[in-house]
């Protein structure tokens, strides 16, 4: 659920805020069933949204969002890669990634799951992020 709350905060460039809006699932199954039966196909303002369940790095393109799981973490540097200078989110969950340059990284602090935010990831995927989400994040 907090994956698809990060949208109401965060702003693509030009015509990505409208029309299909693809988010990729890769190294989590319940997630991507999650997510595909709440919010696959639907539509949200001008986005309509595609859940896509992504099995290699090589189908990574055109996520706007892409989820990476545990699972699929320790093929974050190749991901990273492909997604490099393009405007896609990135979002991790696993110790250390949001160092290693993803956009948002979940993690547990104190039994309470919370994330961290790497601003110059975000940056560097030209995305614009509002002061709101930056407030409840724990910068990086």
């Amino acid at each position: 659920m907090m994956i698809y709350n990060f949208l109401k905060y965060i702003q693509w460039p030009g015509d990505q805020n409208s029309g299909d809006f693809v988010i990729g699932v890769m190294g989590d199954d319940n997630v991507f069933n999650t997510l595909n039966t709440w919010y696959g196909n639907k539509t949200r303002g001008d986005k309509t949204f595609t859940i896509k369940k992504i099995s290699s790095p090589s189908e990574i393109s055109g996520c706007q969002l892409l989820y990476i799981g545990k699972s699929a973490s320790n093929q974050f540097d190749e991901i990273q890669a492909k997604v490099q200078n393009q405007s896609t989110l990135t979002i991790t969950d696993k110790n250390g990634l949001g160092a290693k340059g993803s956009c948002i990284n979940f993690r547990v602090v104190d039994n309470r799951l919370k994330f961290e935010l790497n601003q110059a990831a975000i940056e560097k995927s030209n995305l614009k992020i509002s002061s709101q989400l930056t407030s409840m994040a724990i910068l990086i």
